[in-house]
């Protein structure tokens, strides 16, 4: 696996285990269509929650939630509907969340969920 692979895979695992130390229920992790891929989907009671992990090793070239462009947010909310279509999962709300993780060497990584942040 690619180094750059595997700083996100290792974020995307503490992002998941967050949201399941928060009480939310993980449904699927990198779900894959033709147009994209969700990183992960869950559910806190009635809301479903669809979450984009961004994951640094620093603040370099700036907080890791800032990545996450208007382009994405538009693509994220089209992968979101796919996933509905696909899937038979019923919610009264939806949610779009960012998760921001920062996993320099040497430091104890930090993971920030920013709820509704799309």
């Amino acid at each position: 696996m690619h180094p750059k692979d595997a700083l996100g895979a290792y974020g995307e695992d503490l992002a998941a285990a967050h949201l399941i130390e928060a009480g939310l229920r993980v449904l699927d992790r990198n779900w894959r269509c033709p147009i994209g891929e969700l990183d992960i989907v869950a559910r806190e009671g009635n809301t479903l929650v669809f979450c984009e992990v961004k994951t640094r090793r620093s603040n370099a070239f700036g907080d890791p939630a800032e990545a996450v462009t208007w382009r994405k947010a538009r693509k994220l909310r089209q992968l979101a509907g796919q996933w509905l279509t696909e899937h038979d999962e019923h919610a009264r709300e939806v949610r779009f969340d960012v998760i921001a993780v920062l996993a320099g060497a040497g430091l104890p990584p930090t993971v920030r969920h920013l709820r509704a942040a799309l």
